[in-house]
């Protein structure tokens, strides 16, 4: 049998006893302390006017004693009731502030982020703290669509993987299809898939939580572009697409401090997703330029462009500005997020902008010079 629990004070009544605590406290030394020095001082006054009737002495002792005593109690008792008036309002509004909080939070617990919280307007502090709540709420409803949406697309990437190997399997314990090198190659396949799927999903969850292992060591920023335009060569050079590189040679001769593996497999998605968007015959362009302290790479492209609405979504994981045709190219959606992830773990940031659809589009990453890293 469960014992009950006595009742717990609210807010409102804590504040309400202890401001009260405080008045009789203050009250109760505003009264010893006139009732000790009062009558020392007007005694001592007395003597100094020399009074030669005993009778007058009394009578004006026991007028001063009525009149600071009525006029004392009655100050008390009002500055009393006023405090505890006031008290009430101000703890009554204190208390509705917080309740409303406090059925925000619930609401945000239960799953509805779409709750607000009123300005109460009772100072800078409880304004704040009514802003930071709702843009905690507003930060969490986006987090929950991109957890939607992301479980949703994970588990279209791990279905047509996963049907695929079914069929055939399913076809070649019936006996339908053989388990001939051919079928073993077609089932190779979405195997990979998978893999690649996995490793990914590794890859940029342990960089968005800070864990990504980097070894660093000096780069010439000259050979992390040939390396990655090398890399790219081929599936341009396939599509007759005219890939260059835009950097001075003073910029080729930078040294950064970074991970070149790391850098590299930013520079080379980058370039892989302009080859795949660029129609043959089109030009990508990979470039450097040193500014003061910061270096600025580039990957500019004049293929399809991206609309204005995908741009603030496009390193969101799994978001794709066209779902069918990335999906045909096997593309996971994750690659943009993982070298963002990259380049934060640089020191650096990374954008993306582009006219419009059919006006090519440009990622711009920039990253600091001189910048010093313990080994990992």
């Amino acid at each position: 049998m469960n014992k009950r629990q006595p009742k717990r004070w609210g807010l409102g009544a804590r504040l309400l006893a202890a401001i009260v605590a405080v008045l009789l406290v203050a009250a109760g030394t505003a009264w010893a302390v006139a009732s000790v020095i009062g009558p020392m001082i007007f005694h001592d006054h007395m003597l100094m006017a020399e009074p030669v009737d005993s009778e007058v002495v009394a009578h004006a002792r026991q007028a001063f004693t009525a009149a600071w005593t009525l006029s004392l109690s009655v100050a008390l008792l009002v500055a009393l009731l006023s405090s505890v008036l006031v008290s009430i309002v101000v703890t009554r509004r204190i208390t509705r502030a917080l309740e409303r909080v406090r059925q925000a939070a619930v609401q945000v617990a239960s799953g509805d982020y779409n709750v607000h919280v009123p300005a109460v307007h009772m100072g800078a502090q409880f304004d704040d703290l009514a802003a930071a709540f709702n843009t905690m709420a507003t930060d969490l409803g986006h987090i929950e669509k991109t957890r939607t949406r992301m479980l949703g697309d994970l588990a279209h990437e791990l279905r047509t993987p996963v049907a695929t190997l079914d069929g055939y399997l399913e076809g070649i314990v019936d006996g339908v299809v053989p388990a001939d090198e051919p079928t073993m190659g077609m089932l190779r396949e979405p195997v990979a898939r998978l893999a690649r799927l996995a490793q990914d999903i590794t890859l940029v969850t342990t960089a968005s939580e800070g864990r990504l292992e980097m070894r660093w060591q000096p780069l010439r920023v000259g050979d992390l572009l040939q390396d990655a335009a090398t890399q790219a060569s081929v599936k341009s050079a396939d599509k007759g697409i005219d890939l260059t590189i835009e950097a001075t040679e003073s910029e080729r001769q930078t040294v950064i401090t970074a991970d070149p593996d790391r850098l590299g497999q930013v520079l080379t998605n980058l370039l892989d997703n302009a080859v795949r968007h660029t129609p043959k015959g089109g030009q990508v362009q990979l470039g450097a330029k040193r500014s003061g302290s910061r270096l600025r790479l580039w990957v500019q492209d004049n293929g399809g462009g991206i609309a204005a609405e995908h741009l603030p979504h496009l390193f969101e994981r799994f978001y794709r500005a066209d779902a069918a045709r990335d999906r045909a190219h096997g593309g996971s959606g994750i690659g943009l997020a993982i070298s963002r992830s990259i380049v934060q773990a640089h020191g650096g940031s990374m954008k993306a902008a582009s006219a419009g659809l059919g006006h090519g589009a440009v990622f711009t990453i920039e990253l600091p010079l001189g910048r010093q890293h313990s080994q990992a």
